[in-house]
């Protein structure tokens, strides 16, 4: 087994390296499944390409993507047509965010680049009376749900890879060149710290090694 595990780990890699597709992307129609049809300001933040912030953009009056990265962000630009109402700034998200509150606040898969407890306070700070916060993020595996949740998501990952590609290869999507890193927090944490900093907030684990948070301001 410690030999065949490394192997199978390695073919992954080769395949989705061949076959990508965007994890984050797959849980945008959800996120907007939980927001209003229609509300004046929206903030994503760790915006990456921007592909979010354009789909928030069909339902806000102005969106404001904000990204530590300037590389990431210039790429936003340059993705966005004129006319669509999104702005993209670099910046901390924890020091930066562009002031004023916010009706709809998102972020994917980067709240993980930050501590915790400070994010969450400062996105409660700018959400708007009534404003809702979505969060898809990624936790360290701790428990055996975690893992066997892993685990069922990998011939599910490879079966997205194959559809979404139509068997051919692919090169990576632009949403796929920002800057990661590994989480270090398990779910439990998380779901301990979110409590603690948002009362009433909704964890649930999700499939391809995600989680996600829905909280409303009252």
């Amino acid at each position: 087994m410690t030999t065949v595990m490394p192997r199978v780990l390695h073919a992954l890699d080769a395949f989705h390296a061949a076959h990508p597709w965007d994890h984050n992307a797959h849980y945008h129609r959800w996120i907007l499944r939980q927001l209003p049809r229609r509300f004046d300001r929206g903030l994503d933040v760790g915006s990456g390409s921007g592909d979010l912030a354009r789909l928030l953009a069909s339902r806000a009056k102005s969106v404001q993507g904000v990204d530590a990265d300037p590389m990431i962000v210039e790429r936003a630009r340059e993705l966005t047509p004129p006319a669509i109402p999104v702005s993209f700034t670099v910046g901390d998200a924890l020091t930066e965010i562009p002031p004023g509150s916010y009706d709809v606040i998102t972020c994917v898969a980067a709240i993980h680049h930050l501590p915790l407890a400070d994010a969450l306070d400062r996105f409660r700070q700018h959400l708007s009376p009534g404003g809702t916060l979505v969060i898809v993020g990624v936790a360290r595996p701790q428990s055996l749900g975690d893992h066997l949740l892993g685990a069922a998501a990998i011939p599910l990952n490879v079966a997205m890879a194959w559809i979404k590609n139509k068997g051919r290869k692919a090169p990576r999507p632009a949403s796929m060149t920002a800057p990661t890193r590994p989480a270090c927090m398990t779910f439990s944490d998380i779901a301990r710290t979110a409590g603690n900093v948002l009362p009433g907030a909704r964890l649930r684990r999700r499939l391809f090694w995600r989680y996600t948070l829905v909280w409303r301001q009252g």
